[in-house]
């Protein structure tokens, strides 16, 4: 067992407790293909097994403050090829491919056009059998439908709590309704909602995440994911600082108790370095059911806090 002085977040051993019997002792380490991946612990043994896709290469309308299209790079660019998405899957299938994330940039409404691939989504799940995760933006009725046709693993959905951060970081005329209306439309239809909280998105002030967590305990989910605002070089938020681990871990713990039956999972995004290793263990103090690409040291500390480690190369929440 690791002493305190290995951690500068306090372990809650009641939250630990209840993660414990609320769901179970394992914890699940990710390693999405969408970049390498090694550490002294876990190293990504087979990248294609899960493969990202953008619909629109890197074009995307609303060139959001904290990313200017940049997340959508090293996504395969399906708009650049004469392949049908069908197609694209058929042949990542006979490479090795489990999963894939369908993903691309929003028109000005928020909404990633995977409408007009929904046939073919249909066609990959029957044929190939390949889990199917989406990022839909801010999906209308009919894409909601279907995505349900579809049998989609999740739809991974950014929900933002504050009028503000929607319009001055993502560009939006819209407010916190749409947000809920989406996560509304998904339950309706049957589709397993993927939320996801950006902790500092509005310039790295924690803002607006408590709203959203509120919005989200009111739906049902498959499970939640939290991820922490990286400053992207290129982008106007270069330069600013994220919350504080403190503040990352307060809002852990207020997750955690607020969604005390639901699987949450820290996210690919956070800051580098050594604040990672602390984001890391905090989440595991905190309760929090998997972690992807998680830092060096972070397997052997899950363990010595009494869980079991799993490792999976796709993102987080799949399972093979």
């Amino acid at each position: 067992m690791l002493n305190e002085s290995t951690t500068n977040s306090t372990v809650d051993l009641n939250l630990l407790e209840n993660r414990n019997t609320a769901i179970d002792n394992r914890i699940v380490f990710h390693a999405p293909g969408l970049k390498r991946y090694q550490t002294s612990e876990y190293e990504q043994h087979k990248e294609i097994e899960f493969v990202a896709i953008s619909v629109t290469g890197e074009a995307c309308s609303l060139n959001c403050e904290h990313c200017k299209t940049g997340v959508l790079r090293g996504m395969r660019d399906l708009s650049s090829s004469r392949e049908s998405l069908y197609e694209l899957c058929s042949r990542l299938h006979d490479q090795g491919a489990k999963g894939i994330l369908i993903s691309g940039g929003s028109d000005r409404r928020g909404r990633v056009p995977l409408r007009k691939h929904i046939p073919d989504m249909i066609k990959v799940r029957q044929e190939f059998d390949l889990v199917i995760r989406v990022h839909p933006g801010l999906p209308d009725e009919e894409t909601c439908r279907g995505l349900a046709d579809v049998e989609i693993d999740g739809a991974m959905v950014d929900i933002i709590g504050d009028d503000a951060t929607i319009r001055d970081v993502y560009h939006l005329n819209t407010d916190v309704d749409e947000y809920e209306s989406v996560l509304e439309r998904l339950e309706r239809h049957g589709v397993p909602s993927v939320p996801h909280i950006i902790m500092g998105l509005h310039y790295g002030r924690m803002l607006g995440e408590a709203n959203a967590l509120k919005m989200i305990s009111r739906h049902a989910l498959k499970l939640l994911v939290l991820v922490i605002l990286m400053p992207l070089s290129g982008t106007p938020m270069a330069a600013v600082i994220p919350p504080s681990v403190t503040e990352i871990t307060d809002f852990f713990k207020l997750a955690r108790r607020t969604l005390p039956n639901d699987k949450i999972m820290l996210g690919c995004a956070r800051p580098l370095g050594p604040q990672k290793v602390k984001i890391d263990r905090a989440a595991i103090d905190s309760g929090l059911n998997g972690i992807a690409y998680p830092a060096d040291g972070i397997v052997k500390y899950a363990e010595s806090r009494g869980l079991k480690p799993e490792f999976i190369n796709a993102c987080c929440g799949v399972s093979w």
